[in-house]
C-alpha cells in the first residue's frame, strides 16, 4: 500500500544551517517515522516535481523536558536531507527563505 506523500513529508525544517544547504542543492525536512529513503525520494519528487539525487535520514531523538517535579518527553522524530540533481529545478518554497 503505497501512503501519500503528504502523510510522509510532514514540515520543511526552517533554520539557519538548512538554509545554508540550500546552496548545495541540500533541502531538509521533518518526515514520518517509519518513512524509509525510498518512500521519501518518491514524496519529495511527487510533491515539488524535482529530481532527487540522494536522501539522508537521521532519527532524532525528543528531549526529557521539566516542569517542576513533573517530567515529560517531546516526541521522537525523523529528518531527512534531500539532495537534488543538477539538472533538476530548485524547490521554490525555500526560495524566499533564504
Amino acid at each position: 500500500m503505497m501512503r501519500d506523500a503528504h502523510d510522509i513529508i510532514i514540515r520543511p525544517i526552517i533554520s539557519e544551517h538548512s538554509m545554508d544547504q540550500i546552496a548545495d542543492r541540500k533541502y531538509t525536512f521533518q518526515v514520518a517515522l517509519d518513512a524509509n529513503k525510498i518512500e521519501i525520494k518518491k514524496a519529495v519528487e511527487e510533491l515539488f516535481g524535482v529530481k532527487v539525487e540522494s536522501v539522508n535520514t537521521m532519527r532524532i531523538l525528543g528531549k526529557v523536558k521539566r516542569m517542576g517535579r513533573y517530567s515529560g518527553k517531546r516526541p521522537d522524530w525523523k529528518k531527512a536531507i534531500v539532495k537534488l540533481t543538477k539538472d533538476s529545478k530548485t524547490i521554490e518554497f525555500f526560495e524566499g527563505m533564504a
